[in-house]
């Protein structure tokens, strides 16, 4: 028998047979009409699309497309961050990744990293992680890895969502078949000592003071032990896992406590990591922010001395500054800009042989060490850079590059059908052409929306601040205007 399912009036999926009305297939809650995968998978408010039935579709036909890719099946890998709802979800995804016949290795907290490097680096066929990145509590995400690591592809993804929405077809005998679940927390040890091994050897923190923001999240394990281990003293901001808390006012989006801190103990430098450490940003001893921009431009000239950079190339986003740019460029250096995402970044690094992308809020892929960003990874391998040059992180920082006043503007938009096609808004086209024009070559607009949160986000950046600030509060009220009420 076949069984073939289809949407009614609803938005619900009801069998077009009846004699299997008990089997795991026979609902589905409310899907939206927007396509559900994102940039960076499924992401949401925990409890609404987000909730225990959705997840247990999700995973089953997840594990149907998965396991029909490949010709010899392995386990599928799931991690995730500290968030309340990140139990629910993993467990959910579980069951149904098993009743789809696939053996599931349940990691618990960890860093998004950590379940792309193991799934890389074992006979997974797919790897899980249950996380909404930076976002705050109420909101939670899924994202999938291939079997080689990186982010899942969308062919994939559309697949999956056509079994969610009723569109694929199943046997019988498809319906028959469980695996098992086995909890592996220690798989994460592994992770720590590709860390380690990626360092220099002579790497010593002996003497450093370093502050870590763990924003509550899924580095409050493995950051401070590999500080600690290379022999610095470590003092920890929001140091536990904490579902209620986890991003809130703390961690790579909400710097000012790291920066207090920073110049309290008198340390040499920071690091904040966002909820599920895939992303990092720094500090230096004099409270500086040290970006993604900067964090490229430093790693990328010591690849650059060694000879260790293809074609000088970095790969960066439209989000990446001028000054750092043009700097790079002063080097000797080429920067590719990509969309915003390191799913964008990673497929430019693909397609050009680069080994060294990322983007300004701090997410850093080197493909010398692997094929994910590394919040944990980026830092161990800045203080390594600080270490090897025998001056401050400050020091380095100053003889890099002067930013160009950049500002940054986030509009929300709850209204969903107004935020997928903000691009057809033409007083907001006439206003964005208008600030371009008043700049000229001195400056630049970035409208979009945000691939993770209902946001347009507005950025403007110019040599000029007052026109920078000018333009940026133009813009951010022609989107309250036309698009936000």
């Amino acid at each position: 028998m076949v069984i073939s399912l289809s949407p009614n009036g609803n938005g619900r999926l009801n069998h077009q047979t009846t004699n299997l009305s008990n089997s795991l297939i026979t609902t589905l809650p409310y899907l939206p009409n927007s396509p559900l995968f994102g940039t960076d998978g499924i992401r949401g408010k925990a409890g609404e699309l987000l909730n225990a039935p959705f997840a247990l579709q999700l995973g089953f036909w997840a594990g149907q497309v998965l396991k029909s890719k490949k010709t010899t099946t392995g386990p599928i890998i799931i991690g995730q961050d500290s968030r309340n709802s990140s139990d629910m979800l993993a467990m959910a995804m579980a069951a149904g990744l098993t009743s789809a016949g696939l053996e599931v290795w349940q990691l618990g907290l960890c860093p998004t990293p950590c379940v792309a490097y193991l799934t890389r680096h074992s006979e997974a066929i797919a790897g899980i992680m249950i996380s909404a990145s930076h976002n705050p509590p109420e909101d939670n995400g899924i994202k999938f890895f291939n079997a080689d690591g990186t982010k899942l592809s969308s062919t994939l993804g559309e697949k999956i969502e056509d079994g969610l929405r009723g569109n694929l077809l199943l046997s019988t005998d498809e319906l028959s078949a469980w695996g098992r679940i086995l909890y592996q927390p220690n798989l994460v040890d592994t992770y720590c000592q590709f860390l380690q091994d990626s360092l220099p050897a002579s790497l010593s923190c002996q003497g450093m003071k370093i502050v870590l923001d763990l924003a509550w999240g899924a580095s409050v394990n493995v950051a401070p032990a590999m500080f600690k281990a290379l022999g610095a003293e470590v003092i920890c901001l929001h140091e536990t896992a904490n579902g209620d808390r986890i991003n809130v006012n703390c961690g790579s989006t909400h710097l000012n406590l790291l920066q207090a801190a920073i110049i309290e103990h008198q340390a040499d430098m920071g690091f904040a990591f966002d909820g599920d450490a895939d992303r990092v940003m720094a500090v230096d001893s004099t409270g500086k922010v040290i970006d993604g921009d900067y964090i490229l431009y430093l790693w990328g000239k010591s690849l650059l001395e060694r000879g260790e950079l293809p074609d000088n190339l970095l790969i960066g986003t439209v989000m990446a500054n001028l000054g750092f740019e043009r700097a790079w460029q002063g080097l000797g250096g080429q920067l590719v800009r990509t969309s915003v995402g390191d799913r964008y970044v990673q497929s430019q690094m693909w397609e050009t042989g680069a080994m060294l992308g990322g983007e300004q809020s701090g997410h850093i892929i080197c493909h010398h060490y692997g094929v994910s960003g590394d919040g944990v990874q980026t830092a161990l391998q800045l203080a390594a850079l600080v270490h090897q040059s025998g001056v401050s992180l400050a020091e380095l920082v100053k003889d890099s590059f002067d930013t160009y006043p950049q500002i940054l503007r986030n509009v929300r938009l709850e209204d969903r059908e107004k935020l997928r096609y903000w691009q057809e808004c033409e007083p907001l086209q006439q206003a964005i052409a208008q600030a371009e024009a008043g700049m000229g070559n001195t400056g630049r607009v970035l409208v979009r929306a945000s691939g993770t949160e209902p946001l347009i986000r507005v950025m403007v950046e110019s040599e000029c601040p007052d026109a920078a600030n000018h333009w940026v509060n133009y813009l951010v009220e022609v989107v309250e205007t036309y698009l936000a009420t």
